[in-house]
């Protein structure tokens, strides 16, 4: 079968000949039918996280089950399902208590594919770059067969990320006002999350039009450009100077975050879902907490992937998620440098790879 592997920093992903095992206890081959791009996908490949090489790519994504494993009951072959990049373990204490996220158990990277005769990685437990992968059942979510595989994908990292972090971890609460620092895939889902959670204003910043544009059409009351004007006493502004309730950084970029923090209202919460360097120290004024301001972490939306999944699924077959308008391009596998290319150019919201049928 093709696949998308990373050999080295700074060279082009290759699409190479691999093979996969069969599923082990557990486990689930599942048939990618669609897989997403994602800024982690490169931030991998650029050498921005470590990463083991060579590593088949790839973590967002949807297809079909092609073989279970021993010990396997809750899924059947010929299941649609999206593939989620926790693995948990489903019985730790914090699995126990629906914190999945916090899982104690998660794996750390596997070696289920051959490459040139060599064992290679899997990535983010999933590698969705590829027309087969092997996954813990516990990361391949079931969802209505009537769900088209494309858009499936998306809910996978980008969409649970975004909406998760509004409904799951800032818990927003209807009425208030939300600014969202960042309006490419993540921020987008972020701002629609704010429209399922009732907020009164939505504020997105960016400095790329386009991007404000395609927030306006996600929900966002009001657009700032970060290159005409001081985002912060912009939210003030638009806000009678108290700022906003809650904020959302969605790049990873430190500058964008102490805007964030500093838009706040009293009593406010500032979520950082984006992902800076691992090394990366932010400052801020602490005595600006005493008035009740928080400061919250967020990984991969605080999902509960076998509980938001099928309902983020269930909202789009309603009409009252925006999946398809997140989709700005779709490829070939073979065309995995073109889609980085364009996903660093900030042409995409998501690319989205057509794998197989």
């Amino acid at each position: 079968m093709k696949a998308a592997v990373f050999h080295e920093v700074g060279a082009p992903v290759a699409i190479d000949d691999v093979s996969v095992r069969p599923p082990a206890e557990g486990e689930v081959r599942v048939a990618i039918r669609a897989a997403g791009l994602c800024h982690s996908d490169v931030s991998a490949i650029n050498g921005t996280y470590p990463t083991p090489r060579p590593t088949v790519m790839g973590h967002e994504g949807a297809g079909v089950i092609e073989s279970v494993g021993p010990g396997v009951r809750t899924l059947k072959e010929g299941d649609p399902v999206i593939l989620s990049t926790l693995a948990h373990c489903g019985h730790c204490p914090e699995c126990d208590v629906g914190r999945p996220t916090l899982c104690w158990n998660a794996p750390r990277p596997s070696t289920p594919f051959t490459v040139g005769g060599k064992p290679a990685y899997n990535f983010a437990n999933s590698s969705t770059f590829s027309e087969l992968t092997v996954v813990r059942a516990s990361s391949a979510i079931p969802i209505p067969r009537e769900m088209p595989m494309a858009q499936a994908a998306l809910i996978g990292c980008g969409i649970i990320t975004g909406v998760g972090a509004v409904l799951n971890r800032a818990k927003v609460e209807a009425g208030r006002t939300m600014a969202v620092f960042g309006a490419g895939g993540i921020g987008l889902n972020i701002v629609q999350g704010g429209v399922l959670a009732g907020a009164r204003r939505i504020i997105a910043v960016d400095l790329v039009p386009a991007k404000l544009e395609w927030a306006e059409r996600f929900g966002a009351t009001d657009v700032i450009d970060a290159r005409a004007a001081d985002p912060v006493q912009a939210i003030k502004d638009l806000t009678g100077g108290r700022g906003a309730d809650y904020a959302f950084e969605a790049v990873g970029n430190l500058k964008a975050i102490g805007q964030a923090f500093e838009s706040l209202a009293p009593g406010g919460t500032l979520t950082i879902v984006g992902v800076p360097k691992l090394d990366a120290r932010a400052d801020f004024l602490v005595n600006a907490l005493r008035v009740d301001r928080a400061i919250l972490g967020c990984r991969y939306g605080t999902a509960r992937p076998q509980h938001d999944f099928p309902m983020l699924a269930e909202l789009y077959l309603a009409g009252r998620l925006k999946i398809d308008e997140l989709i700005t391009r779709h490829y070939a596998l073979d065309d995995v440098n073109q889609a980085i290319e364009d996903l660093e150019k900030g042409e995409l919201a998501r690319g989205v790879f057509d794998i197989s049928q």
